[in-house]
């Protein structure tokens, strides 16, 4: 039967009562462990975190028209009647060829869903959209990104490779795994009836009269329903034509005779795609590429294994000569990232396990760490009900937290054990060791949460990405609070004496041993050079703050490296291409085919090069709805091993840079970028420069002149400008003539429209795609000027009336793109920096000369950087102010334990310094500044805090109960805090020094966080021992002297060290 444990009347409360009844104590870790665990099980698995972007679109289609007029006819009604609408940040618009976009981006905390139904009603108002302009679409953008992609390709027809991509998507949503499945690189599928201008005049038609005939014979439409004795019958006209040999037996024409003429007498009817110059080729065969999503509880890891299942069953079915494969498997890098960070967590557990067992008994160091596990299962009772998913930046979050959470633990188990050595009982020991500690740690763990918030303000997608950090982070600081309070007192009541013999008497014996030379270090090698700081405090303090200054002016002029955001390496490069408008799609593909044939030889002249380029995916023009389409426009990917191998061989960057320089120049490209990043905060242009002027020529000619002054930096490369002078246009007005020949200028557009562009017949679903039926003239007759100049109209009383005869025709250019903000006309020129640049400097050099220069020269000219930079000057002012918040938040929380107003500053002042450390980190590591750098400096500010805030709690502590004089209060507290303080350094330090010497490319977007609370906690334990002593003491001094001058009649002593040592 166990021994019932007797707890002392006088010892009360909740941390005694857990101390002494394992029953309630053990539980309460039950709980948290297992809970966690059936959690773990449950939570949402993801490679980055998937979130909404706060904007919401609404797209137009306005097939035919020209930028100008989607524009006139779209953009401008929408931007009007959206305006209005509340919680808009600002407006963006796009008018391209045949599409008008607009995004509303909403200021943040607005409710989406509400802001995206209050512009359906006022787009719904608008009834000024042009006939031919299709139904608005409105939808909130989302960050959603494809898991995996399946390229089918071979040399075969585009409908065979189409059919066959369908039936593979519908295999894979068959799997339970997989929910949403995407085709890429298929063109729209369309019935095309070509009809020459011989027949329409032989037959005294028009193509409108043709397309009114087709519409009418295709038609499926329920016509109600007969209620008889036996039931309802139902009643339907089905006439539906779905293929292009259904129509052509439609009849047409009745000759005089009664014969018929049917469509396919006067037509040619083809069955398949619309007439744009997309085409998408891998390996130089024509491909389509079926993107796979991960939504739901669907894991990355499970959607490869099925869709890697699903594929070896389809293979056998395929006809000869076509391949199907899996590219850019982004499972691979989440099972190798997930690898990463597990193997980081359990190298710095380690190291942090060794740490604990030097200085402190191995069962206490055991029962101390055994408090992160509890904590992080714990966490997961919680985190997905805040939204918190299983995905690097959260499981980032668990480093980061690895080394902090363990701290308030520490000072607790080091105060018990220090009560153990003094002789008390385990018991006695764990309930006053706990209360003492009880106060400073759980306002410890308060400042630390105030130092993390921050982050969670943080507009844009930067905040989106990180917010999972600090949710993490305040949880497990939370759990492990109370696990160090509540559970950790009773394991610690239960710690035997270690045995006398065996490996833990061993240990114990060595342990002893270094304990006993390590206190006898501190008390006499550190109090010694300690007693000397104290003595030469305001030497220690000019110096300290002349490192400060020192430190920020390095940094301030420019000799450290300042960037946005590290990027974060893709598993393809890629490359995309401009040429002018009008440029023959011939020309595009050879462009296409040297840029292919590039990314094979840098492939064969690295050693194993065959294992590192896997194939070549290009496209040609564009399928995506809102992109500007056009065989002036190529897209290439060259598709890269995964990263364990490519880690061995090249990183991405390393083969655009080459794939650039075999590559060479593009004769008459209009653009060339190349690229290697994953998307997300790191990607896009390091410099965007935003153009705005109501005059478009001068618009115009400043982009011009900015591109050039940008080209002129050596360290700017992919110099590009959104302004290009676009199609050539021919504009026409109605003749005089034209009125009295009976045509007006409707009958005339139409009439140009449907010969050139097409009369849309039908608009029906064909399987699960859309399926356009339309009439126009054979290619032939719509491939050059002479066209238009034989083109022939028809007025009312079918008399064939020649298009020169009724209109003018002048010659222009129309806009390849127009785009606006906030209502007025903007261009975008962007650039990319080289590795030996410096983004700082570029971005400096612009504002203070260049930009200034082009405004004077273009009167009413103003302009604004967007993309990285505005994103890292959302954030920086974000921070700043929310930051400067959690200051006051962290002083008020140490104002109040202290009861006093100076305290607070001494351990504040540790923050600033902890910079210095981060710093230095960066410089050491070889690793520019950035916004993760700045948000790792953020974090550290809670951390660093908890050292000081020890030290001056003891010394606060032992001012209250003793007599002794500041000097001897201080370095008594400073010795006596010694360990726990190197301890809860160390410990932090160790957590995240595997991820700070973490070798791989898939770390490198979150190690500059790493290397700030690293070298940050490393640089502050430095201060904390040396600094904050001599400002305490100097403090102290200011005091006495303030207190001396207001009693200045009495005689008071001169104020010498001496007389500090010998005055309470």
């Amino acid at each position: 039967m166990p021994t019932k444990q007797v707890i002392p009347m006088q010892i009360k409360g909740p941390v005694a009562w857990m101390a002494g009844h394992s029953v309630a104590a053990n539980l309460a870790m039950a709980v948290l462990v297992l809970g966690g665990l059936l959690s773990l099980q449950h939570i949402r698995q993801e490679v980055f975190p998937n979130f909404e972007i706060d904007a919401v679109t609404i797209s137009v289609a306005y097939p035919g028209a020209s930028p100008e007029e989607v524009e006139n006819g779209i953009i401008l009604a929408l931007e009007d009647v959206i305006s209005g609408v509340e919680n808009i940040h600002d407006i963006e618009s796009v008018a391209s060829e045949g599409l008008g976009t607009v995004t509303v981006n909403a200021l943040r905390g607005a409710d989406l869903q509400r802001l995206a139904l209050d512009i359906q009603k006022e787009v719904d108002r608008i009834t000024t959209f042009p006939i031919d302009a299709e139904q608005p679409i409105v939808k909130i953008v989302s960050g959603l990104r494809p898991l995996l992609e399946v390229v089918l390709y071979g040399d075969t027809k585009d409908l065979v490779l189409h059919e066959l991509a369908e039936h593979l998507r519908d295999r894979l949503l068959q799997d339970p795994n997989i929910s949403q499945a995407e085709l890429n690189g298929v063109k729209p599928m369309e019935i095309s009836i070509d009809v020459s201008q011989e027949n329409l005049r032989r037959y005294q038609l028009s193509l409108g009269e043709i397309a009114q005939r087709v519409a009418r014979a295709s038609i499926d439409l329920p016509t109600g329903s007969i209620k008889t004795q036996s039931g309802e019958i139902l009643i339907r006209m089905k006439e539906r034509k779905d293929f292009g040999l259904q129509f052509a037996h439609l009849p047409i024409v009745t000759t005089a005779d009664g014969s018929q003429v049917f469509l396919a007498d006067i037509a040619n009817i083809k069955d398949g795609y619309d007439q744009s110059d997309y085409y998408a080729v891998y390996d130089g065969k024509p491909a389509v590429m079926i993107q796979l999503y991960n939504i739901g509880e669907q894991t990355p890891i499970a959607v490869s294994e099925s869709v890697t299942g699903i594929l070896e069953s389809f293979k056998p079915e395929l006809p000869d000569g076509i391949t199907v494969k899996i590219r850019r498997d982004s499972s691979d890098d989440y099972r190798q990232r997930i690898d990463l960070l597990l193997r980081n967590s359990a190298m710095g557990l380690a190291l942090v396990l060794i740490t604990l067992a030097v200085f402190l008994e191995l069962r206490l160091a055991f029962w101390v760490m055994t408090g992160i596990p509890i904590a992080f299962l714990g966490s997961f009772l919680i985190l997905p009900s805040l939204g918190v998913t299983l995905n690097m930046v959260s499981l980032f979050a668990f480093i980061i937290a690895l080394g902090i959470v363990v701290d308030d633990a520490i000072i607790i188990g080091e105060n018990i054990y220090h009560y153990l050595q003094e002789g008390l009982k385990p018991m006695d020991a764990a309930i006053k060791g706990a209360r003492d500690m009880a106060i400073p740690v759980t306002f410890s763990i308060l400042t630390n949460i105030a130092a993390f918030m921050p982050i969670l303000f943080i507009p844009g997608v930067t905040g989106k990405m990180f917010t999972m950090i600090p949710l993490v982070v305040i949880t497990v600081f939370l759990l492990s609070l109370l696990e160090s309070l509540f559970i950790l007192p009773n394991h610690l009541s239960h710690v035997k004496k270690p045995r006398q013999n065996g490996i833990e008497a061993w240990i114990h014996h060595y342990q002893q041993r270094f304990s006993s030379s390590f206190r006898h270090w501190v008390a006499f090698r550190y109090g010694g050079f300690l007693d000397w700081t104290l003595h030469h405090r305001h030497l220690i303090v000019v110096a300290a703050f002349a490192l400060l200054v020192s430190t920020l002016s390095y940094v301030g002029s420019g000799r450290v490296g300042i960037t946005a955001f590290p990027k974060t390496e893709a598993d393809f490069a890629r490359v995309s291409v401009t040429m002018p408008f009008g440029t023959p799609v011939a020309i595009t593909e050879a462009t296409v085919q040297k840029l292919t044939a590039a990314a094979y030889r840098v492939a064969e002249s690295i050693p194993n090069g065959n294992q590192l380029l896997i194939g070549v995916f290009a496209e040609l023009g564009s399928s995506q709805p809102g992109v500007i389409a056009g065989g002036h426009i190529a897209n290439v990917r060259a598709y890269l091993a995964p990263p364990d191998i490519r880690e061995k061989i090249m990183s991405t960057d390393q083969f655009a840079r080459l794939w650039r320089k075999e590559a060479g120049d593009i004769v008459g490209a209009e653009s060339i970028v190349f690229e290697s990043d994953f998307g997300g905060p790191g990607a896009g242009a390091a410099i965007t420069v935003e153009l705005n002027h109501r005059d478009s020529g001068v618009l115009a000619a400043a982009s011009a002149q900015l591109v050039e002054l940008l080209r002129s930096y050596p360290a700017a490369i992919n110099v590009r400008n959104e302004f290009s002078a676009g199609k050539e246009q021919l504009d026409f007005t109605l003749l005089p003539e034209a009125r009295s020949l009976g045509l007006d200028a409707q009958d005339v557009a139409s009439q140009v429209r449907n010969a050139f562009y097409g009369a849309e017949v039908l608009r029906q679903q064909r399987g699960r795609n859309e399926l356009k039926v339309m009439v126009r003239l054979p290619e032939s007759e719509r491939i050059s000027m002479h066209n238009i100049d034989t083109l022939l109209l028809w007025n009312s009383a079918k008399k064939e009336i020649p298009l020169k005869e009724a209109v003018h025709v002048e010659r222009g250019r129309a806009f390849t793109r127009i785009n606006r903000r906030d209502g007025r006309r903007i261009i975008r020129v962007t650039a990319d920096v080289g590795p030996n640049g410096r983004v700082g400097d570029i971005v400096n050099d612009l504002k203070t000369r260049e930009l200034p220069q082009l405004m004077n020269q273009y009167p009413g000219l103003s302009y604004s950087f967007q993309g990285k930079q505005a994103e890292m000057a959302d954030s920086m002012g974000s921070l700043k102010i929310s930051f400067v918040l959690a200051l006051c938040a962290i002083y008020a929380m140490l104002a109040i334990p202290f009861k006093s107003y100076t305290l607070p500053l001494i351990v504040i002042i540790t923050i600033p310094f902890a910079a210095i450390g981060a710093v230095f980190g960066h410089m050491l590591m070889g690793y520019d500044l950035s916004i993760i750098s700045i948000l790792g400096m953020v974090a550290l500010s809670g951390i660093v805090i908890n050292d000081s805030l020890v030290l001056i709690d003891y010394a606060k502590e032992l001012k209250y109960n003793s007599s002794d004089s500041a000097f001897s209060i201080i370095r008594t507290a400073a010795i006596q805090r010694f360990r726990p303080i190197v301890l809860t350094s160390l410990t932090t330090f160790f957590g995240v020094m595997p991820m700070i010497l973490e070798t791989s490319k898939q770390a490198r977007f979150l190690i500059p966080m790493a290397i700030s609370i690293g070298f940050g906690i490393l640089f502050a334990t430095v201060i904390t021992l040396i600094l904050i002593p001599s400002l305490y003491l100097l403090i102290d001094d200011i005091g006495f002297a303030l207190k001396r001058h207001r009693e200045r009649d009495s005689s008071a002593a001169p104020h010498t060290d001496e007389a500090v040592e010998d005055r309470t």
